[in-house]
């Protein structure tokens, strides 16, 4: 099984800059090794660590992280059983999903 940080560090290959459009964004996610997204002019970059102001911050366990990446966990059942916290952007949250090509994940 694919690990969150692998998945995470896999974004760029899978970022479909015209789904994002102008959005210009960071995403943090808290997991075990903690990462963020950055979405800027049409490109994604994934960096180590904590952004000092993310937009939305996304909280998950690995296994579940991995899960709502490739499609199989449902993000608003994961947020309304506890599995998904999020602080920041709501909306983000919700659209930046759609950002990313989950076949290539």
């Amino acid at each position: 099984m694919t690990s969150a940080s692998d998945l995470l560090k896999n974004l760029p290959t899978a970022f479909q800059p015209e789904a994002a459009g102008d959005t210009d964004c960071t995403v943090q996610f808290n997991i075990s090794t903690p990462m963020h997204v950055v979405i800027k002019n049409g490109t994604c970059a994934t960096k180590d660590g904590a952004s000092a102001s993310p937009d939305v911050a996304i909280t998950m366990d690995d296994d579940d992280l991995v899960s709502l990446m490739k499609g199989e966990l449902n993000g608003m059942t994961a947020f309304m059983t506890g599995k998904l916290q999020l602080e920041g952007d709501l909306m983000l949250a919700q659209r930046m999903f759609g950002f990313f090509d989950s076949s290539k994940l």
